[in-house]
């Protein structure tokens, strides 16, 4: 299995353990990856915090894109 495509198994791991199974704790989340996957620990560590990286700059385009709308309707209303 190549790097790209473990990332991209690793990913879809965590979020189904969050989205799906609902578990809340970091550390469970890890060993659960790491208990089904086979991977190990810090490889997880890597994954998840690339995983948070793009979720942030994903948040960082959304939040961009929400405050012209928000001032262009404040001008509107008043």
């Amino acid at each position: 299995m190549n790097r790209t495509n473990q990332s991209t198994i690793i990913k879809e791991k965590i979020r189904d353990l969050i989205e799906k199974k609902g578990i809340k704790d970091k550390q469970d989340v890890y060993t659960k990856v790491v208990e089904e996957l086979g991977v190990p620990r810090p490889t997880v560590r890597r994954v998840a915090a690339d995983l948070r990286n793009d979720l942030l700059e994903q948040i960082k385009i959304l939040q961009s894109e929400a405050q012209p709308t928000i001032s262009s309707t404040i001008k509107k209303t008043a």
